[in-house]
């Protein structure tokens, strides 16, 4: 295996439940939204998009991930990988902090004026992720190497998981 595609295998592995919580609310199609209705400052603080049922449901999807990582690397560690050791700590942290970064994220959207399914280059593919590293760094040692490559390849995989949710009726907008 090449230097960069281990480094591209290191790298997805330690981020997987952060991913996947990410991935998961648009599926849950929840109906119950986070902030009650609440308006700050003539907005809602989040808006109809973040619901309870998307945030706890992420949650849940991302340690499950977490936890098949944690069931299953001593077994891949056999393969030579040298993979980053998943913790309990560290799936809660990366999770958490998803959810976090994806809920401040469409509090600063509706600050801007930017309406729900609107787009906020940056800040829709990256906050999450942004957000999940401050909780980890806590509890895990941080690959500024590896925090590089997940910030360069995030964009074009968010953008192309987008666009596959918006083809499958799940997003109403393709980014």
């Amino acid at each position: 295996m090449t230097d960069i595609a281990l480094l591209l295998l290191q790298s997805l592995w330690f981020i997987a439940p952060a991913y996947a919580a990410n991935g998961f609310p648009p599926l849950m199609q929840g109906t119950r939204p986070l902030d009650g209705r609440r308006i700050f400052r003539k907005q809602r603080l989040f808006g109809d998009g973040k619901t309870w049922e998307g945030t706890v449901g992420g949650i849940i999807v991302g340690m499950l991930v977490g936890m098949l990582q944690i069931t299953f690397q001593s077994q891949l560690g056999y393969l030579g990988l040298d993979l980053p050791v998943m913790t309990m700590p560290l799936v809660i942290a990366l999770t958490i902090g998803t959810m976090a970064g994806d809920v401040l994220g469409s509090f600063i959207k509706r600050r801007l004026g930017i309406k729900r399914g609107g787009s906020a280059p940056l800040l829709d593919q990256e906050g999450f992720l942004v957000m999940a590293f401050v909780f980890a760094a806590p509890v895990y040692q941080l690959n500024l190497i590896l925090v590089a490559v997940l910030l360069i390849i995030t964009p074009p995989i968010h953008w192309l998981t987008n666009v596959i949710g918006y083809y499958m009726k799940f997003k109403k907008t393709p980014w």
